[in-house]
């Protein structure tokens, strides 16, 4: 198995990731400062709108692409079908989500109807871009992901700077909101043209393609495509439930709104991790693909601890560096710091859940995995609508936590029946050791942590300060060398 392509490919990814994570703080924090909490509630609002019709429109795509363009010898033919088939999926899903949003009665006379549709030229681009990102994952020439992404972020938070630059500070006016999110799908719009010209060099598409090999591919798809579906009812829903239930849902979702931007980014990396090591799963379940799948585990655990400690520790302080003081809590209200707070279980557990996907999908073991992703939607969508109305965005946060937990208990041993993991005891207090070690350190520094600036050094800080935790408890020789503990211990 092609390990150091797949740690090549990942480490592009989490480049990309990183680089995106730091121009994202300056995007979260311009619109937090250029809008006034209304207009960042709705900014928000359209965003998480449209966010499940997002991954409605992906359908499973992406995830059937990566295995059958590295598995086929036709690759430009399945790739042709892929995009076919993907911007016909867009159209519909995200038509759809327009004629949602100028229907729904409570949102009219809003701007957020406006909003969305302005907003829906990011998903639109990025999906299509997201679709060419297939070639450079089987490739293994993720380099281009790094360029696309990161050209496209510098040029949306370039754009909406400059109006900070200019004056603007907490604007009431919807020009303003409009024009922030025509900015974001202009660099959606950038991220395709620079992924079509990229991948058009390494892989040539060929657009006559037979209705069978459409057809064959939709059916693929539709497993993953009802799975992506419950999985973005349970992550994504609760902000469009929040506008639907609450009058103040403007307010609400500028505190929510922001937190959610931050959980993503916590979200994003067991998925990109996955995706590197998704066509190497063949499912023949020998030592060295358990170890790999063991591995993967291993960095899940590490990543979502780094993640829960962050958002437990440093709440406050990470949110007034990321948007205002205005979004943090006080004796009246909740804040985005009290959001935080509540998702950071969730951002641990998101990657056991995301891991447990791959694996039951990779191997054709998709029957359990969707009834079991229906039930987690069913309960929270029925535990947000008991709570949201009475709590607002906290019980939203604790819907997640309650729903991520339950699919947990309910994934990870059919997971591990379908394609157990290779992992060992000491491999696990590594990682305890590790998350003991951060802990403490997140603790000693919260107190010094008295302003955006403090907040600032002590990231750039703490960062070598866990790559000396990693080496002490060994955790680098454990995640490059496959096979230093297989026979160590206990699995």
């Amino acid at each position: 198995m092609p390990t150091r392509q797949i740690a090549t490919s990942t480490l592009w990814q989490l480049a990309s990731q990183i680089t995106m994570a730091a121009l994202s703080i300056l995007a979260i924090k311009f619109v937090a400062i250029g809008l006034s909490k209304e207009l960042a509630g709705y900014y928000n609002s359209a965003f998480g709108f449209l966010q499940l019709f997002g991954i409605l429109a992906d359908f499973g795509l992406y995830a059937v692409a990566v295995r059958e363009v590295s598995r086929t010898k036709r690759r430009g033919e399945v790739l042709g079908a892929l995009i076919i088939l993907r911007f016909c999926i867009l159209l519909i899903s995200l038509g759809s989500a327009l004629c949602i949003a100028w229907l729904v009665p409570l949102w009219r006379g809003t701007p957020l109807p406006l909003a969305i549709s302005i907003a829906a030229f990011v998903p639109f681009f990025t999906l299509l871009a997201g679709i060419l990102r297939t070639v450079f994952q089987v490739t293994y020439t993720m380099h281009w992901v790094f360029i696309a992404e990161v050209t496209q972020r510098i040029i949306t938070v370039s754009a909406i700077g400059a109006f900070i630059v200019y004056g603007f500070r907490q604007s009431t006016d919807t020009r303003l909101l409009y024009a922030f999110l025509a900015i974001g799908g202009i660099g959606a719009f950038v991220l395709f043209v620079i992924s079509l010209a990229a991948g058009y060099r390494l892989l040539r598409v060929q657009w006559h393609v037979p209705t069978a090999v459409i057809r064959s591919l939709l059916m693929q798809a539709t497993p993953f495509g009802v799975a992506f579906f419950c999985l973005a009812l349970y992550r994504n829903f609760d902000t469009t439930l929040i506008a639907l239930l609450r009058d103040d849902f403007d307010l609400q979702n500028a505190y929510y709104g922001f937190t959610m931007r931050m959980v993503e980014m916590g979200y994003l990396i067991p998925t990109f991790l996955l995706n590197s090591t998704l066509p190497v799963l063949t499912g023949t379940g020998d030592d060295q693909e358990r170890s790999i799948l063991g591995k993967t585990f291993l960095a899940l655990l590490v990543l979502g601890s780094i993640s829960l400690l962050f958002s437990a520790f440093w709440a406050r302080p990470l949110v007034q560096m990321l948007t205002t003081s205005a979004y943090l809590s006080t004796a009246s209200r909740p804040g985005s710091d009290s959001a935080l707070l509540l998702m950071s279980a969730p951002m641990l557990l998101n990657g056991i859940v995301t891991y447990c996907f791959y694996v039951l999908l990779s191997q054709h073991k998709w029957r359990g995995l969707v009834a079991a992703l229906v039930c987690g939607a069913a309960f929270s969508i029925a535990l947000n609508i008991a709570f949201i109305p009475s709590l607002g965005f906290r019980g939203a946060a604790m819907t997640a936590i309650a729903t991520n937990v339950l699919l947990t208990i309910v994934l990870f041993p059919q997971a591990q029946r379908v394609l157990p993991m290779l992992i060992t005891r000491s491999q696990l207090l590594r990682w305890g050791i590790f998350s003991l070690l951060l802990a403490a350190a997140l603790w000693v520094y919260r107190p010094m942590l008295t302003s955006e600036l403090a907040t600032v050094f002590g990231l750039i800080s703490i960062v070598p300060l866990m790559g000396i935790f990693v080496v002490l408890c060994g955790l680098h020789r454990v995640l490059l060398y496959p096979r230093s503990e297989t026979n160590t211990g206990g699995k």
